[in-house]
């Protein structure tokens, strides 16, 4: 079973973050495709059982490099219908609108039909995981928390 952990990184902190979330999808039991908005295509999102997406903050939503992905792929967008979906972002500042940035990829999530999870409760249980600038110990902490769980529910749903 594959897991996307799709990413756009300017700085090198979101990607950072990415393969701390990877690690967690490995550590589950399912394969962890991690790829940047230049490298995806339709295919890895039709192969994967669950989409973690993640991208820096850009004026409170997410970048306009991850925006075109789900722009670009909306013809499979049925297709994605019933798989698990998942949000990460970082940002330069305490209150960079890192929840905000979230919740506008898990909105692209929800049209596209996929089932939402939160990190859980085991890391913060919230919209998703954050971390301010590159991950600390609690953030790569947390990216794994998250790996692990959209792997376990899209095991169940598979």
């Amino acid at each position: 079973m594959k897991i996307l952990v799709l990413y756009y990184s300017r700085g090198g902190n979101t990607r950072t973050l990415a393969e701390k979330i990877a690690a967690g999808v490995t550590a589950q039991g399912a394969e962890a495709v991690l790829k940047s908005t230049d490298e995806v295509t339709k295919e890895d999102f039709l192969e994967a059982a669950g989409v973690i997406a993640g991208s820096p903050v850009y004026f409170g939503v997410m970048a306009a490099e991850l925006k075109k992905v789900f722009d670009d792929f909306v013809g499979v967008r049925k297709k994605m219908e019933g798989k698990v979906g998942a949000a990460f972002a970082t940002s330069a500042h305490h209150t960079g609108g890192k929840e905000t940035t979230m919740m506008s990829i898990i909105q692209c999530m929800l049209i596209y039909g996929m089932i939402i999870v939160g990190d859980p409760m085991s890391a913060s249980g919230h919209y998703g995981v954050a971390s301010l600038g590159a991950p600390d110990e609690g953030g790569a902490h947390d990216a794994m928390e998250l790996g692990r769980r959209v792997a376990a529910v899209a095991a169940k749903l598979v």
